[in-house]
């Protein structure tokens, strides 16, 4: 298993996170998301490594910024 973790601003709520996981677990090979407003944390989980810059663009989708943590 690969992890990768960002960090993402912008997001304030429950709302925030579900818009975030929804367009990282597009992202080809991502198997698991885990998104916290409150740490600002998003953890992406896959078998073999993703693009980050992939993810980065998919958070970007959602509305918010995210760099690699």
């Amino acid at each position: 298993m690969v992890t990768s973790e960002f960090a993402v601003t912008g997001m304030t709520c429950g709302h925030c996170e579900k818009s975030v996981r929804e367009e990282v677990s597009k992202v080809a090979g991502v198997e698991n998301v885990e998104v916290s407003v409150q740490s600002g944390r998003l953890v992406v989980n896959s078998a073999t490594p993703v693009s980050e810059t992939d993810v980065i663009a998919a958070v970007d989708e959602a509305g918010y910024q995210a760099v690699l943590a």
